[in-house]
């Protein structure tokens, strides 16, 4: 059992980064947002070389996804298809969500939008957008005076 410490305030931050998303792909968007079934969570996070978005995209088909980059804006479509029509209604209950998904990203004018790499394992896309080379760190040796 682990202990896990209290924060009257997490669910209050959890809903608010929602609502964000929300409203920042609704801004972004003209329409998909609107048909979308579900929202696919992310986790978005980047080093020196590269920003990297790892979409939950658990029993979609390589074939159902849609990944683009225009004017600084990676856009992510896709639908989760049931996987098999049932002619009897004897579910007993059905939790996972089904239908067509559209996430917007605003990409910062660091990256490089035409070296951008996808991946997709285990129901995880993984998209890797590497930086430019003027926005990587540089080290700059120090000389002393003479």
């Amino acid at each position: 059992m682990a202990i896990t410490r209290w924060d009257p305030f997490r669910e209050v931050v959890s809903m608010q980064n929602r609502l964000n998303s929300l409203f920042r792909d609704f801004n972004e968007s003209e329409g998909p947002l609107t048909t979308a079934s579900f929202v696919p969570a992310v986790d978005i996070y980047e080093d020196a070389e590269k920003v990297v978005l790892k979409l939950e995209v658990p029993g979609i088909e390589e074939k159902d996804l849609d990944v683009r980059v225009e004017n600084h804006t990676l856009t992510v479509k896709g639908e989760r298809k049931f996987e098999k029509e049932e002619k009897q209604e004897n579910f007993h209950r059905i939790e996972r969500s089904y239908g067509s998904f559209y996430r917007a990203f605003t990409l910062p004018s660091t990256v490089d939008t035409e070296n951008v790499k996808a991946n997709y394992q285990a129901g995880v896309l993984k998209l890797e957008l590497k930086k430019k080379a003027e926005a990587q760190p540089k080290q700059i040796k120090v000389n002393l005076a003479a």
